[in-house]
């Protein structure tokens, strides 16, 4: 950490503020808050660091001078290791946010749940999954709408897509990517047998302040009737939107009551999708860094058990493992396991950072 690259942070976030204060283009101000917001916590830390170390220094000058009082020697002493403990902690806490960050980590996100292995208890899994990512937004003040859903009944479903629109909600689920796996007695099995049954979860940034083309020759949009649960409940008119991009295959459907918010919401879907294959193709570093221990966002990843006998969650890439499932699956502790494996990718990014210090300078 060079002193002139902290110099230059702070410089930049003055000037953002000078900017701030002086102008009154609409859309300026949005920009120039955003970039303000992303270097706060940065400056803040680097400002805290810098008086620290003053007063560090000013001990220092008392501790240096021969005919000081004995008493205030021992009192600057005291505070001087008191100082050095909050350095300490300041440079890692500046470290940790000098990593490079993934600019879509500010994000909205879509959550995309599949029903795996295990027939109705795997769908009736992929639901207890959604309600949990749901509640959890509504912990975090996070708004929370159905793109598409595909049920099964008994509140089950084949598929189901979330939208999570907030501020950062990328950055906390993004590790929730693979198969969730399941072991519980089915209410249908008599012999009180333990199943095991998986569903897989995608999460993906929105594709927010980035300009995502897609041509009207390269998508097919296809009408058909939407129908509920078992065929039930079928619209009156063709409401249900299935867009096809062509050049990559891909296959968005939003089957909601009005044509008109089901292409809106399969195109949200449709974009976000080409956003991170986009970012997957630009970025190599970023797709070697996904196969570390935090995994690689691979639906075919076994990442979770839910254990419900034991009243378990085993979280396979840092073997976490809380007696908490109930409350895990209400949203209430699943903060535990994100912080987790947001804690445990800091310190492998960290450890990579410090074999090559260029990367927090960069």
């Amino acid at each position: 950490m060079r002193d002139e690259h902290l110099h230059a942070i702070v410089k930049k976030f003055e000037d953002l503020e000078a900017g701030l204060s002086t102008t009154s283009d609409s859309e300026e101000i949005v920009r120039l808050s955003r970039e303000r917001a992303k270097l706060e916590p940065l400056v803040r830390v680097i400002r805290a660091r810098a008086e620290t170390i003053e007063e560090r220094e000013g001990l220092d000058q008392i501790l240096a001078e021969p005919g000081s009082d004995a008493e205030m020697r021992e009192l600057a002493e005291v505070e001087q290791e008191e100082l050095d403990e909050k350095l300490e902690q300041l440079d890692q806490d500046l470290k940790v946010l000098l990593l490079p960050r993934d600019d879509a980590d500010d994000n909205s996100a879509i959550v995309e749940i599949r029903a795996g292995t295990g027939g109705d208890e795997a769908a009736l899994f992929a639901g207890d999954l959604a309600r949990m990512y749901q509640r959890y937004a509504e912990t975090r003040g996070w708004t929370v709408s159905v793109l598409s859903a595909s049920e099964t009944g008994l509140g089950g479903y084949k598929e189901i897509i979330l939208d999570v629109s907030g501020q950062g909600p990328y950055a906390k689920l993004k590790f929730e990517s693979g198969v969730h796996r399941v072991q519980r007695v089915p209410e249908t099995e008599g012999g009180g047998r333990i199943h095991t049954s998986a569903a897989t979860v995608a999460v993906l940034p929105q594709a927010e302040n980035v300009d995502i083309e897609v041509k009207a020759e390269d998508i097919r949009i296809d009408t058909m009737r939407a129908s509920g649960a078992g065929g039930q409940h079928v619209n009156t008119t063709d409401s249900a939107v299935r867009i096809t991009h062509i050049p990559t295959g891909i296959v968005v459907t939003s089957s909601e009551k009005s044509q008109h918010q089901n292409r809106a919401q399969a195109m949200k879907v449709l974009k976000a999708r080409l956003f991170e294959m986009e970012r997957e193709r630009q970025d190599s570093a970023r797709s070697q860094a996904r196969k570390s221990q935090i995994g690689t966002g691979d639906r075919s990843e076994r990442i979770r058990t839910y254990n419900f006998p034991q009243g378990r969650v085993t979280d396979h890439r840092i073997n976490l493992t809380l007696y908490k499932l109930e409350t895990i699956l209400a949203g209430e502790a699943l903060e535990e396991v994100v912080e987790a494996l947001i804690s445990e990718d800091q310190a492998q990014r960290l450890a990579e950072a410090e074999a090559a210090p260029e990367i927090l300078t960069a």
